[in-house]
């Protein structure tokens, strides 16, 4: 069917062509809301109209006469309706349909999967300064990033997963002085614990148990090794810079842990004090003063981001010599664009928002050619944690707040990334812990992953009982398959490239999960309404299994795209 919808769209748009020879419309087919109403739709007619002058019902019969003359119409639709104000509503023949089977299983893994485009893409995601666990709001950027990762992969991309983070900024100073009161001895609620003279942030120390774990260890002289760091302590509790160094690379390591257990791992770690120690900081603000885009105001220095669509002007350097936060961000970006990543995604909270218009003025404005709209964002909102019909708010280990590896221990990873993807990014998500247990089909993941198991239970038992052989199935007269709810299942296999294609160009990987649960939905209406073992007619069994081990290869590809997996059974 994908050769098919191929074909049929050149011959639409040479339809239109001909029909229209002075129109810049790219005609595109859509799928009808009513499988009543057929297969696909067209629109075009109505979109004609205007500039032809000519009522959108008159455009549509003269559109069905050239598309009846086009040889892809005449060998792959059944039938051309006109309805409401306009709409061309095509129903296909059935070796349309039919025809994915075969398409399916010639590709497996590879089916919907575009060539290489020679384009590099960096998505940034998690990025967490080494504080803590990593936390629910952590894990849905982990599940929206390597999502995201996965799906431009399908589409050509050469993907980068890169880890942005800072080791030496004011959170890791409180880290260090919160991980050297526990060294001592002190603990939260003693009278020293919220007071530090040399630390304004004091108030903020860091409370979790874990703050106690890395004073143990660093007491006693252990050797930490995360995957871009490695620290043995020196046990002194004097040593302010070995106890930071030594909490930076524990917690590292911690996080490498979470993002193991949840399936994740990165091909690169960015530090933001190296932007500072390789003079990429002084270098894009001296860019940017060369550029004529700066100006001194009040001891500071002030970029003109209003000339890039900001709405006021920003402060790059406040009167005390220090830069404000958005400008190593410009200058990791330039870092990212020189490296060659042309197209790039960062993965963040919606408390980033603000940052969004000063990051991409300050790129506009430095001069490099890079693109307007670089980079892209997804932003996400912060999960709710229930269990018990009652909202979960402090896990034990971190004190204070529910870690990515809560999650997983009361659940499982397959459970947390498939409902971490379920919802746009930036819609309110609850993380419903009981549901997230439950075996039935209120279970939106055990409903994916048991269709998934439930074929794979049928293609066993051919084989084992039927002496049936795999091998055979892309040799099956597919021309067999012709129940409704066939049909119904064979159209919704034939949607995943272009579902792929636009959730990667929507930068939404929500659509996967979407997706799977129709399929599963329309696999399981087939497993209710037909019968697979059809005794006297090897033939039509054959064909009905090749169909399922066409749905079983796209419920697998789909799954491992949001990392999850694939179960034979359940």
């Amino acid at each position: 069917m994908i050769q098919a919808k191929a074909e049929l769209q050149s011959a639409l748009a040479a339809a239109v062509a001909q029909l229209a020879p002075d129109t810049a419309l790219v005609p595109q087919f859509e799928s009808p809301k009513q499988a009543a109403h057929g297969d696909l739709a067209i629109t075009a007619a109505m979109q004609l109209a205007k500039p032809m002058r000519a009522n959108p019902r008159a455009v549509a019969e003269q559109l069905i006469a050239l598309l009846n003359q086009q040889p892809a119409f005449q060998r792959w639709v059944s039938a051309l309706e006109i309805a409401g104000p306009g709409f061309i509503n095509l129903r296909l023949a059935p070796a349309a349909k039919q025809a994915v089977v075969a398409e399916v299983l010639a590709a497996p893994e590879q089916f919907g999967r575009q060539p290489a485009n020679g384009k590099k893409l960096m998505v940034e995601f998690v990025s967490a300064n080494p504080t803590g666990p990593l936390h629910v709001g952590h894990a849905r950027q982990g599940a929206l990033g390597d999502s995201l990762c996965h799906l431009f992969q399908t589409q050509g991309f050469d993907v980068t997963r890169e880890f942005y983070y800072n080791d030496a900024g004011v959170q890791i100073a409180t880290l260090a002085h919160s991980t050297q009161l526990r060294i001592k001895g002190f603990k939260p609620g003693d009278d020293c614990w919220p007071t530090d003279p040399d630390n304004p942030e004091s108030k903020k120390f860091y409370n979790g148990e874990y703050i106690a774990d890395i004073a143990a260890d660093f007491l006693a002289k252990k050797t930490v090794k995360a995957d871009d760091r490695e620290f043995t302590a020196s046990g002194d509790p004097e040593d302010l810079d070995s106890i930071r160094q030594f909490a930076v690379a524990y917690l590292r390591h911690e996080q490498d842990l979470d993002l193991q257990a949840f399936g994740v791992k990165f091909d690169s770690y960015y530090l933001e004090t190296s932007l500072y120690s390789s003079g990429r900081v002084d270098d894009t603000v001296a860019r940017l003063q060369a550029a004529g885009v700066t100006y001194e105001q009040d001891g500071a220095l002030w970029l003109r981001s209003t000339d890039y669509g900001d709405d006021k002007d920003r402060v790059m350097r406040k009167s005390d010599g220090s830069y404000t936060y958005f400008v190593p961000d410009v200058a990791y970006h330039v870092a990212k664009f020189e490296r060659g990543f042309t197209k790039a995604i960062n993965c963040q909270g919606t408390d980033h928002h603000g940052t969004i218009a000063r990051v991409r003025a300050g790129l506009q404005a430095v001069g490099a050619g890079i693109p307007q709209g670089y980079p892209d964002y997804v932003l996400n909102t912060m999960v709710r944690v229930m269990r018990d019909g009652a909202e979960v708010k402090i896990g034990k280990r971190a004190g204070g707040y529910i870690t990515l590896r809560d999650l997983i221990e009361w659940t499982s990873r397959d459970a947390v990334r498939f409902f971490l993807i379920s919802r746009k990014a930036d819609t309110e998500f609850t993380f419903d812990i009981d549901l997230a247990l439950k075996q039935n089909d209120e279970n939106p993941v055990f409903y994916v992953q048991y269709a998934h198991a439930r074929i794979s239970k049928v293609l066993r038992d051919w084989v084992g009982e039927h002496g049936g052989d795999l091998a055979t199935l892309p040799q099956a007269d597919l021309s067999l398959l012709t129940a409704p709810s066939e049909a119904a299942l064979m159209l919704k296999l034939a949607e995943y490239p272009q579902m792929l294609t636009g959730a990667a160009a929507d930068l939404a990987p929500h659509d996967v999960a979407f997706y799977l649960r129709d399929l599963a939905s329309a696999f399981h209406s087939y497993y209710a309404a037909e019968r697979f073992f059809v005794d006297g007619n090897a033939a039509l069994t054959q064909a009905r299994l090749a169909l399922l081990a066409a749905t079983r290869q796209v419920l697998r590809n789909a799954l491992a795209l949001l990392g999850v997996s694939a179960p034979e059974s359940m």
